[in-house]
Order: structure tokens, then C-alpha cells, then sequence
């Protein structure tokens, strides 16, 4: 999924996205995994939210993404911020380009699940696998089967304030375990709302599935846990499973 216009809005929507708890889940993983990492690759960062917060927590982060419009958004927020992180327009399926290897690549907020193809995430995971160090941390998270099929699966949601406001329906996709997510934004300008329209397809798959590419990859996984809670094991309403991973 490459972003456009939405890209711009995107932080507006996404205000109340508990992105402390990312920033927070990541750094008590190599807390526990990987001490003394220094150098930290989130791919598909987006506007850089999560990309920033690590880099003020004193990491040295490089952020990719495939859209450039996210990656505009994402440098201005870095200089406002007054933090340094190199943000770069890259595949997560062909990492490449990175000046260095990194000690942590973190793929956050479910952006693995934009994958068309489990081909897509084999070549992902043996990308991720090329830009970390030996004995690096790979850290991700995805939807979990049941939040697309009792969460989002034939489900309206809607918000409204006075800049920007959506209507989101969300229904099964044609794959296994795939979902569409019909969205219409309107944004105000000046006196009048403009309106955007974006179809957004994710897929996820079993837990027993995701760790098979991990293990075909080379990782070793060291940790499956839900809902951002390290020490939680993955159960049958669990909505965003966790996944830990060493090279």
C-alpha cells in the first residue's frame, strides 16, 4: 500500500494509537534480548512516530518506507523534534541501500500484514535477515486471526470532529484469513470538506505459519506474546500478536 493524500491526515486518525506502547514494548525487548543495541531499522515507519520516539530514547534509528508522502511527513517531524534519524525509501522485501547492518529491525503497527503474498513475507523476513547484525533482534507485530474475522470482518466504524472525519467498512477479502477495509475521509479546507477514498487490504496468518517463514529465514524465534504484554502468551481473543526474533 503506498500512500498518497492520506499520508497527510494519517497522524490525525491515528491520535489515539497507543504508539507509547510500541515504543515501550520494543525497548523492554532488548532489555531482555539484546542489551547494549545501539542501532535500531524500523521498516515501514510511516510518519516516523514510533521512528522518532526511539530515536529520543537514544537509539540510532534509520526509518524506510515505500511512500515518499509518509517520509515527508516523517522527516519534518524528526527536525521538529530535533532528533537525527535517516529515512529512506525502500521495499521491506528488498531492504537494501542501508549504509550499515543494524542491531534491532522493528516492523511495527501491523505493516506486515499489507503483504499481498506469504511470498511477499518470505521475502521480507530473508530482507530483515540481511540488514542485522549476528545475534541482532527482529521485532514485528500482526493481526491476529481473530481480530479479522470478530473484529473487523462486516464491522462500520466512524468518527467525527471539525477537521477531520471517516467512515471505515471492513470485509472479508477473497484469501484466507484477508480483509478489505473500505475507507472515505473527509478533511476540512477552509469552508468546504475534501473528500478521500482509500481500499486498504491486509492478510495474516497462524502463528504456526509466521514462524515456519521465520525458521525457513534462519531466525531463531525467541518469543510469541500478545497484545504487548512480553510475558503474555497468545490466546483465542488475543487481538495483535508479538513476535521476537534472533539472527
Amino acid at each position: 500500500m503506498i500512500y498518497k493524500g492520506f499520508a497527510y491526515i494519517y497522524d490525525h486518525l491515528m491520535k489515539d494509537a497507543p504508539y507509547d506502547q510500541w515504543v515501550e514494548f520494543i525497548q523492554d525487548s532488548i532489555a531482555r534480548y539484546h542489551k547494549g543495541a545501539t542501532t535500531l531499522l524500523d521498516v515501514a515507519c510511516g510518519t516516523g512516530e514510533i521512528a522518532v520516539s526511539l530515536a529520543k530514547n537514544n537509539l540510532e534509528v534509520t526509518g524506510v518506507d515505500l511512500s515518499e508522502d509518509m517520509l515527508t511527513v516523517a522527516q519534518s517531524k524528526a527536525e521538529r523534534n530535533k532528533v537525527n534519524v535517516l529515512f529512506l525509501k525502500q521495499d521491506m522485501r528488498e531492504l537494501n541501500g542501508t549504509p550499515e547492518l543494524f542491531d534491532v529491525v522493528t516492523i511495527c503497527c501491523d505493516s506486515l500484514n499489507y503483504l499481498e503474498t506469504k511470498e511477499d513475507v518470505k521475502a521480507t523476513f530473508h530482507s530483515v535477515f540481511e540488514q542485522l547484525k549476528d545475534g541482532g533482534l527482529f521485532i514485528f507485530d500482526v493481526h491476529s486471526i481473530h481480530k479479522i474475522h470478530h473484529v473487523f470482518a462486516n464491522h462500520t466504524f466512524a468518527d467525527q470532529d471539525e477537521e477531520v472525519s471517516f467512515i471505515w467498512n471492513s470485509f472479508l477479502g477473497d484469501e484466507e484469513h484477508s480483509i478489505e477495509h473500505d475507507m472515505t475521509f473527509f478533511v476540512k479546507r477552509e469552508q468546504l470538506y475534501e473528500r478521500y477514498d482509500e481500499v486498504h487490504y491486509q492478510r495474516t496468518y497462524s502463528i504456526e505459519e509466521y514462524t515456519s517463514l521465520l525458521e525457513a529465514a534462519s531466525f531463531q524465534v525467541l518469543n510469541i506474546c500478545s497484545d504487548f504484554q512480553v510475558e503474555s502468551q497468545p490466546h483465542s481473543s488475543a487481538e495483535r500478536i508479538f513476535f521476537i526474533c534472533q539472527k
